[in-house]
């Protein structure tokens, strides 16, 4: 079990310690489910391998074709470079402030593989030029003890070129978003801001600034050592790599698992008669019915044409007694509490589809209720201040074509569920819909 109660799976083949690549899985998580301390990392992975100058390992970044595991997908050796390029010292940013309350994985590799991360964190201060890097996260104290003696003892050996900072991340669903982490790290509350400038011309003190994903970075200490052709040795060709999932199966126990990029659904989620629906992405991804998600693969090549995509490599099966409807509405709910309520879509346009669902999840909605729905989604999307609206708006559409069958029986006056117990994870919130960005 991992520090949050996540069970750990990973698959395939171990390496055989100092140096020797592992060619199958698990390559970012312990071969043997042990945390590893840093004597372990140095006799599995070898010394950090620094280049001696910023701007060598970003060719490496660039031919491994790794992209961000945050989310976004963005391909990493342009942040590096714009970064790097920019005028002025830069600062690097470890996000591992993952929101999303269905994400495990940062807290996972964080307790699991924390030198992976570490080292790629240096690995990109080195690249960039910067000398002041940061570990930004979310409040859990037993995790918040390991790493500080990890830094100390790291910083006691003379592992550590740039000096690394420990911030603690509000508890927000938007303080992993790139430009509310800037604003939490240059003292302000954890809300979006508009760009330009955009961060890597301006972001913490001024200065460029990179942000990245912690898994992205302990993919990156990877590539530093092993090479890109080792890293392209799984997934596929357009999507090269593995990635952690975080996977809450039907039974509603939650797991960790890593996975080479196009590996099916079927074989993460177990897709038997008991599932009715995969929600691919999190509470910002999509729904995709189960005979659908069953011939699909955890790759963008074949989500994105069926409306969804990898992002940071969430998924969830919804068991067959559980309300769909009922379930978004609930997300909704909590989607709209969590908006920073700085601009229309999110202050008004958030509250009333949430409020809609919550009709449509009832028995016999209004007859317009449909409608309304696609009205205030199109207004939303494409109009916010951050993506938040977007992603919402995202997710209840999906709902709206996933559970079309359930739509109709609500209508009639009934629901097929035969439980009422709520399936998805919603963290406790205020009682009204207010602004639920700023740090308490």
């Amino acid at each position: 079990m991992t520090a949050s109660g996540t069970n750990l799976m990973t698959a395939g083949s171990p390496g055989t310690g100092g140096q020797q690549p592992r060619q199958l899985l698990p390559r970012l998580l312990p071969a043997d489910g042990r945390p590893a301390g840093l004597p372990a990392h140095l006799a599995t992975h070898g010394p950090l391998p620094y280049r001696g100058r910023p701007g060598l390992l970003i060719a490496d970044v660039r031919q491994a074709g790794l992209t961000g595991r945050g989310g976004a997908a963005f391909p990493v050796h342009r942040k590096l470079a714009a970064v790097a390029a920019a005028a002025g010292r830069p600062v690097v940013v470890a996000n591992g402030a993952e929101s999303e309350p269905l994400s495990a994985k940062d807290k996972t590799l964080l307790y699991y593989s924390p030198h992976l991360v570490l080292d790629g964190l240096q690995l990109a201060a080195e690249a960039v030029g910067a000398r002041r890097a940061v570990l930004y996260l979310h409040e859990d104290l037993p995790l918040h003890g390991w790493l500080s003696e990890l830094l100390f003892e790291r910083k006691s050996t003379g592992l550590d070129h740039a000096d690394v900072d420990l911030v603690l991340a509000p508890p927000r669903f938007l303080s992993g978003q790139e430009t509310a982490v800037v604003n939490v790290l240059n003292g302000g509350p954890a809300l979006p801001t508009f760009t330009p400038p955009r961060t890597f011309e301006r972001g913490v003190g001024g200065s460029p600034t990179l942000v990245q994903n912690i898994e992205t970075l302990a993919h990156l200490a990877l590539i530093a050592r092993y090479g890109a052709a080792w890293f392209r040795g799984l997934g596929t060709a357009a999507e090269p790599g593995s990635m952690l999932a975080s996977i809450r199966q039907a039974d509603g126990s939650p797991v960790v698992r890593e996975a080479a990029i196009g590996t099916p659904l079927r074989d993460l989620l177990g897709l038997g008669d008991h599932v009715q629906a995969v929600l691919v992405g999190g509470y910002h991804g999509s729904w995709l019915p189960a005979g659908q998600a069953r011939q699909l693969s955890l790759s963008n090549a074949t989500l994105r044409p069926a409306g969804a995509a990898v992002g940071a490599g969430i998924l969830a099966a919804l068991p067959a007694g559980c309300c769909g409807l009922a379930e978004t509405a609930r997300v909704a709910r909590y989607l709209a509490l969590e908006s920073a309520g700085q601009c229309g879509p999110c202050l008004n346009g958030l509250p009333r589809i949430a409020t809609a669902l919550a009709e449509l999840a009832g028995t016999r909605p209004g007859g317009s209720v449909i409608n309304d729905l696609e009205r205030w989604a199109g207004l939303a999307g494409g109009r916010g201040a951050c993506h938040h609206p977007d992603g919402t708006v995202r997710f209840v559409r999906s709902a709206l074509r996933a559970f079309a069958a359930e739509i109709r029986c609500h209508q009639r006056g009934s629901c097929t569920a035969a439980t009422s117990q709520p399936f998805l994870p919603v963290p406790a919130g205020p009682a009204a819909e207010t602004d639920w960005s700023r740090p308490r």
